[in-house]
């Protein structure tokens, strides 16, 4: 092998060579761990229940009051299993609203009665043994009961065949045959996991086909986003567009599905202009992507081009989880610079205080971030799925043991639906975007601390003057309302909030036709200035209304814009915006 004298070293020389530091193989051991423990820190965990249990090792009055409670549960437990004996007992516990585990008529025939009650009782003591232990850290505590959750969600009796009635009762009735069903669908399940291949049934909603079909062209490409236009359906549109910034965490289609339940289809036809935000997947090329290159390269270069497609006029904004949180900061910024052009600002579950950020918070301490951050030094950014693997442990009982006892105890699948495919079309983070805003936001909560700063001074949403609309989802395990509604604690501007039933995603996704009854929202108006109204007094003086909030924001919409005018076409050529690709376009494709 020759070497090119001009390159190599000299022997000496070579001893001068600068080394690798030691804390490099830290990052990778630290890398290795959080893969192996699922984005989880295994040291904060560990001293989490060293914080617990020591504190409650020196409160013999709290292990005295739990002892207590044992075994007065105990004897409610057998009361209640002589009084079954003899007649119908009420039971000695009912299950919180959300756990829907223990629905079925057959869990209050014997004995099935008394395993889901035992396991509520048991449920009901680790919680008080989890949480009011005096000295124990609040991040800790919260840690501790999670953890406990999940372990206790483990053992369900609705998750094995002879202690579910459900499970048991098709056991017998199909000799069997769906518990072969269900190991035939796990393997299914794993293969395809493996292979790298979308869930079964994916497959069948095609981005472009029968998923966001809505008519627009691509007016704008830059290597972070591209910005749709939409086709108008009507002559007249309002003055005024709309400009929509979904997160980088989601495929935008979830706005624009089918048309039955489009949200961008829905103002369409009701006469505004939408634009678009496409964020495209970042790979590991774009591992140094960071908060100001979303902010700047995405959301204002976005209401940039707006502006100069339909010069003159101002835009509605809205923005959808983190790309709300990040549209009110580019608001705030936009507001400081004395930049003209929004009319309003909508948030869609989109939290600006992080403060109380509800279970995700379980993920952001010094220890996580340690961890989470070599992670995503090592691959480059975060993957989508280990992001939904975070997200489906803050709802176990509904995205994961729910499912595997339908696939793999029953031995049945539920149809794929529009919004399973889309969620099952993950995204990517980079590396330093990912580090930062769970640094800067959820552990430092830096944007309504005054801290975070953007051309080396710090942004205030109390510089916001654009009517804001905010919605919260009253079952948000990702953007806990109250957390949602403290935007009223930092903005000095008139504020319409809008609480509405579902969750993070099903609550958004919320067409006024089509979609389940029971459905409910609540939406008062907090001019500038004006008292501030608890969330707990909120909801009780604000009264409830059936149905889809989308009616009641595009009437809202309406009446903060200015008139109509003649329906614009897709682009502006003359401005330097000729129309380009059809809609979808091309980022929201790259898997």
């Amino acid at each position: 092998m020759r070497i090119d004298p001009s390159t190599a070293l000299a022997p000496n020389e070579a001893y001068l060579a600068e080394p690798v530091p030691l804390s490099q193989y830290d990052r990778v051991l630290r890398a290795a761990m959080a893969r192996a423990f699922q984005g989880f820190s295994p040291l904060a965990t560990l001293e989490a229940f060293h914080d617990w249990l020591t504190h409650l090792a020196a409160a013999p009055g709290k292990q005295a009051e739990l002892g207590a409670k044992a075994l007065r549960k105990w004897h409610r437990l057998m009361l209640y299993a002589v009084e079954c004996a003899t007649s119908r007992a009420e039971p000695c516990i009912e299950p919180l609203p959300q756990d829907h585990r223990f629905d079925h008529p057959a869990w209050q025939e014997w004995p099935y009665n008394l395993y889901y009650q035992s396991f509520l009782l048991a449920q009901q003591w680790w919680w008080n043994a989890t949480t009011g232990v005096k000295g124990v850290t609040r991040h800790h505590e919260q840690m501790v009961t999670f953890m406990v959750r999940q372990l206790l969600d483990v053992a369900s009796p609705a998750n094995f065949v002879l202690t579910n009635p459900e499970a048991f009762r098709r056991t017998v009735e199909t000799g069997g045959m769906n518990l072969w069903q269900g190991a035939y669908n796990w393997w299914r399940d794993y293969a395809r996991q493996v292979a790298g291949r979308r869930p079964e049934g994916a497959d069948e909603w095609q981005v472009g086909k029968n998923l966001a079909i809505t008519p627009g062209k691509v007016v704008l490409r830059s290597h972070l986003i591209e910005l749709i236009q939409y086709a108008p359906t009507t002559a007249e549109t309002w003055r005024e567009p709309v400009l929509i910034v979904p997160s980088w965490i989601m495929k935008y289609y979830i706005l624009d599905l089918q048309p039955a339940n489009s949200l961008v289809k829905y103002l369409v036809d009701r006469g505004h202009t939408v634009f678009m935000v496409s964020w495209r997947n970042p790979d590991l090329r774009d591992r140094n992507l960071g908060i100001d290159d979303y902010l700047k390269s995405g959301i204002l270069a976005a209401i940039d081009a707006a502006k100069r497609i339909l010069p003159g006029r101002e835009l509605h904004a809205v923005g959808y989880c983190l790309g709300g949180t990040f549209l009110a900061m580019a608001a705030a910024y936009m507001a400081r610079e004395s930049l003209d052009g929004l009319a309003s600002l909508t948030l869609f579950a989109a939290e600006t205080d992080f403060e109380e950020p509800g279970e995700l918070s379980l993920f952001i301490d010094e220890s996580q971030l340690a961890y989470l951050d070599d992670l995503t030094w090592e691959q480059g950014y975060l993957d989508g799925k280990q992001m939904a693997g975070a997200f489906a442990a803050l709802n176990s009982k509904d995205l994961v043991w729910s499912k595997m006892v339908r696939d793999y105890l029953m031995g049945t699948r539920a149809p794929m639906s529009d919004l399973m495919a889309w969620n099952a079309d993950a995204t990517r983070m980079p590396h330093r975007l990912h580090t930062e805003y769970l640094r800067e936001l959820y552990l430092e909560n830096a944007i309504t601390g005054g801290r975070f700063f953007l051309d080396g001074r710090p942004i205030a949403l109390t510089d916001i003057r654009a009517p804001m609309f905010v919605v919260g989802t009253n079952r948000d395990h990702v953007s806990p309302w109250k957390s949602v509604y403290k935007v009223h604690l930092f903005t000095d501007t008139e504020v319409t909030f809008c609480l509405t039933s579902g969750g993070h995603n099903v609550g958004i996704v919320n067409p006024p036709a089509g979609a389940p009854d029971g459905r409910w929202h609540q939406v008062s108006t907090q001019p500038p200035h004006a008292r501030y109204v608890d969330p707990d007094t909120w909801t009780a003086i604000t009264p409830k209304r059936k149905g889809s909030w989308w009616p009641a924001w595009q009437e809202w919409l309406a009446a903060h814009s200015s008139g109509k005018t003649p329906a614009p076409l897709p682009g502006n050529p003359e401005a330097g915006f000729p129309p380009l690709d059809d809609a979808p376009g091309r980022y929201v494709l790259v898997p």
